[in-house]
């Protein structure tokens, strides 16, 4: 069997070491460790494997806490501490900036780091009769497998989530067709009467319909639990609550702003709330809004940032792909007293963006929060840097979950529209996987 020395951490969060010419991407070791492994896939140039014994262990390594530990496919990094963690997603983004961007930030921000432990207020659970295993199953897949990891315990989700998993598989048990409901959407909001209390929605996909035993036995695990059900029987228009009163939507805080923003449990929220409160108070504080100026909010959900930005006293406008999701951040910026500073509009920000950047107008300062795609086409859409500044913004805030498109972006942003990169940084919003988020600021020369 293979024995070699990890020489680094590649943006999976996989050990690097070399044999013989050959790369090989080793599943569960740490840089600087001598450790055997087992081959599970062989290419030309490289090999992916999985570590079998450690002969000498790094002083990053710590014992994972979740008992599942390399088997779930939650998470990768629990063996590596805090600390390494936080490194590796930082040397991913430089490493990003550099080679695909051929960008280098003028400053590297402090990482935003929160809670490491039941912070993942989002998640998506399959449900799965294995009747070798002794019934139904409740969990994430195993890694690199359709298979679902035997689960009794969760140490990313929230407590009284985890608590949950024996439950749920001893609900769905005793329930009609278990093996034709095959997942569960969990969304948990900050309690609206008590605060410091959380307020529970799991969504149930089925593909038969229940039958009224089934929905007795779901309202009575919610009345004994706490928590709401909705269900979806097809596509997103059939999400409906099981019971009518269970239908108020979700919210969740942004303390620092004094906002409360209301969310239906199929709508994108951040999964870990802590890491938005940080994230936002950050991406403020770089945006630096100044009340009178106009500031557009790119792929702006149901106003995580745009509400923040409009009570600094600027006038903010919206843009966002889904009209469901521009109604909601209407609604949210009317709850919060700020309707007459905000507006927002549908647009789609994946084709060409000059019509929504004319119909924009004059902007001082722009913040955008795409998905993974990133934003190449806003990107592109904004005035070169030989023309004339017309309505580009002289400061824009870029909130990545990808740091590849992000250094895509970047590239185009310094190297063709006239932007400078004035710092990045990553922030830890995903804690034991090799996820990495980040936030950059740019100013026109």
């Amino acid at each position: 069997m293979p024995v070699g020395t990890i020489e680094s951490l590649d943006h999976a969060g996989q050990g690097i070491a070399r044999d013989g010419g050959k790369t090989i991407f080793v599943e569960g070791a740490l840089p600087g460790e001598r450790v055997g492994w087992l081959s599970y896939r062989r290419k030309p140039s490289f090999e992916q494997a999985r570590v079998t014994e450690v002969h000498r262990a790094a002083s990053t390594r710590v014992t994972p806490r979740c008992p599942h530990f390399g088997v779930c496919g939650g998470c990768s990094l629990q063996h590596a501490d805090p600390v390494l963690q936080i490194a590796a997603k930082q040397r991913v983004l430089e490493d990003n900036l550099r080679h695909i961007g051929n960008v280098r930030p003028s400053s590297i921000y402090s990482p935003i780091s929160g809670p490491a432990w039941h912070y993942r207020f989002r998640a998506r659970l399959s449900v799965r009769l294995v009747p070798k295993k002794g019934g139904v199953l409740v969990g994430f897949h195993e890694r690199r497998s359709s298979y679902i990891a035997d689960m009794t315990s969760c140490c990313i989700m929230p407590q009284h989530v985890s608590d949950l998993l024996l439950p749920l598989r001893a609900l769905f048990a005793g329930m009609s067709a278990p093996d034709r409901m095959p997942q569960i959407e969990v969304a948990v909001g900050d309690n609206a009467q008590h605060p410091g209390q959380f307020d529970t929605v799991f969504l149930l996909r089925h593909l038969d319909p229940l039958t009224d035993d089934d929905k007795t036995q779901l309202a009575q695990f919610g009345q004994a639990h706490q928590v709401r059900w909705f269900l979806q029987s097809g596509g997103p228009a059939t999400v409906a609550p099981l019971l009518p009163d269970d239908s108020p939507l979700l919210q969740y805080r942004i303390p620092n702003y004094g906002l409360t923003l209301k969310f239906a449990p199929t709508e994108f929220t951040q999964v870990n709330p802590a890491i938005n409160h940080a994230l936002v108070t950050k991406a403020m504080r770089l945006l630096d809004a100044q009340p009178g100026e106009r500031i557009a909010d790119m792929f702006c959900g149901l106003g995580n940032f745009t509400l923040p930005i409009a009570h600094s006293g600027a006038t903010v406008v919206g843009v966002e792909g889904s009209e469901a999701l521009v109604q909601r951040a209407a609604e949210n910026a009317a709850l919060n007293g700020l309707g007459n500073t905000t507006s927002f509009f549908a647009a789609n920000l994946f084709l060409d963006c000059q019509p929504v950047l004319e119909r924009l107008g004059k902007l001082d300062r722009m913040l955008i929060d795409p998905p993974r795609d990133g934003a190449q086409a806003l990107v592109q859409a904004l005035p070169d840097a030989d023309a004339p500044r017309g309505n580009a913004p002289h400061t824009i805030v870029y909130v990545s979950c990808n740091p590849a498109t992000l250094a895509r972006d970047a590239d185009m942003l310094v190297n063709t529209k006239g932007y400078e990169m004035l710092g990045a940084g990553i922030a830890n919003m995903f804690p034991h996987t090799a996820h990495v988020e980040s936030i950059a600021m740019f100013r026109r020369r």
